[in-house]
């Protein structure tokens, strides 16, 4: 890391006078003492503070202006860390983590402040040393990524990993991930790799790890102990189930969504409980669809990322979905009002979409419920202009869906009956 990260103008002059630099142990002296470890800054802040962890683990600002004197305690020399090498428990299940991003399995470093992820078994279970009493961990970084910046090819490379070991002796899978699109990546893997041997279990963190009321490691053992113990096969997301921390819910893939921004319990299953529950060492078996243990695994791992997903609101001009059509767009899928509807302005832009081929599929805005448009005019004005109701599917699972649908069919057709069958429990009875 950079020896001065962020600091600009006056406070880096400040720090390069008193020779200190990001990841120093300092000792900042003014009207109060304050003892702690210099932390890069933010990009575009201001050039009259410094930031110091403190040894409580909170962060401070401080006015260069109000410190009269600081000294350097220890400076960034890199500390090696003592981990002791992993000998393998012949007794215990073979668990592989595969990390994607996020900080669900990154670690802290207190001399920068700077999260890095932990890429050996080792440092793994340094980090959560419960993990080796249930299960040998593997450990291999495919990327290291934001969420908000996992692209649909990100997808296939995590699906053409898991394809490569669905004949290993591993007992189940964990894919650490950042939280904001891990349904649209639970979506995808559910569809491509319908009836995979063994569960996954996707894993991601809302607090991070050098808070005090971080869900990391829970979330991380929760899933350890789902894999090893459930029995089960199919893609699910393992999160906190509420705001404490006994209990793990384990959702299917393609029936959840986050609903809250920050809440450690952000993962909801829509329109029913949990698939699994975790409670210390038990598993409570919410569902009784024995849906993927019947399925043939028949890896159908491409899509297409010419669809759509179009929100109606109230003055919505159609002149965007003119601009979407012209694009070449093969298929778009609506977040309708209600149980599944957009206002009249938009029709003759349907109608011409209908009449170009393009697939058009009807999910509501509502977070729970079906699309059922027999029950109004408007709705079946929609119907016969050929769109066509997903039932209660999750918008967001009914465009992953169609991309892989369109990737894995040889015209809309053909795409269109995939999308109306139920592949992996996305349809609810």
């Amino acid at each position: 890391m950079p020896e001065h990260t962020g600091y600009t103008g006056k406070s880096l002059e400040f720090l390069k006078s008193n020779d200190v630099a990001v990841g120093d142990s300092v000792k900042a002296i003014g009207e109060l003492t304050y003892s702690g470890i210099i932390m890069p800054r933010y990009e575009h802040t201001d050039d009259q503070h410094i930031v110091l962890k403190l040894n409580s683990g909170y962060n401070i600002g401080l006015e260069i202006e109000k410190i009269t004197k600081i000294e350097k305690l220890t400076s960034t020399e890199k500390i090696s860390e003592n981990v002791d090498d992993l000998k393998e428990n012949p007794s215990l299940p073979k668990i592989l983590l595969l990390s994607t991003g996020g900080t669900i399995a990154s670690k802290v470093d207190y001399r920068t402040g700077a999260v890095t992820p932990i890429l050996t078994a080792s440092e793994l279970n340094s980090s959560v040393p419960e993990l080796s009493e249930i299960a040998n961990i593997d450990t291999e970084v495919l990327f290291s990524e934001y969420s908000e910046n996992i692209m649909p090819d990100h997808w296939l490379q995590i699906a053409r990993k898991l394809n490569d070991v669905a004949k290993s002796d591993y007992t189940g899978i964990i894919i650490a991930h950042g939280t904001d699109t891990m349904h649209y990546t639970s979506s995808f893997l559910s569809f491509a790799l319908a009836g995979y041997p063994i569960p996954i279990a996707l894993v991601g963190s809302q607090r991070s790890s050098d808070r005090a009321s971080s869900d990391a490691a829970l979330n991380l053992i929760g899933a350890t102990k789902f894999l090893v113990g459930c029995k089960t096969n199919g893609v699910f997301v393992v999160m906190h189930n509420d705001e404490s921390d006994n209990t793990i819910a384990c959702h299917y893939g393609t029936r959840v969504r986050k609903n809250h921004t920050s809440k450690r319990s952000a993962f909801q299953t829509i329109g029913d409980n949990p698939a699994y529950i975790i409670y210390e060492d038990k598993i409570q078996k919410n569902t009784k669809d024995e849906f993927f243990k019947n399925k043939k695994f028949n890896p159908k791992i491409n899509l297409d990322t010419k669809v759509a997903l179009v929100k109606y609101y109230p003055g919505y001009d159609s002149k965007l979905l003119d601009e979407i059509l012209d694009m070449g767009y093969k298929a778009i899928i609506f977040e309708g009002t209600g149980l599944g509807h957009i206002g009249k302005t938009m029709y003759d832009s349907v109608k011409r979409a209908n009449e170009k081929g393009v697939f058009l599929g009807m999910t509501s805005q509502c977070i729970d419920g079906r699309t059922r448009m027999t029950v109004y005019e408007s709705g079946r004005d929609l119907l016969n202009l050929g769109i066509i109701p997903l039932e209660d599917m999750i918008p967001e699972v009914a465009l992953v869906k169609t991309m892989w649908a369109l990737g894995n069919s040889q015209d809309i057709e053909e795409a269109k009956k995939i999308i109306l069958e139920n592949i992996a429990s996305e349809l609810s009875k």
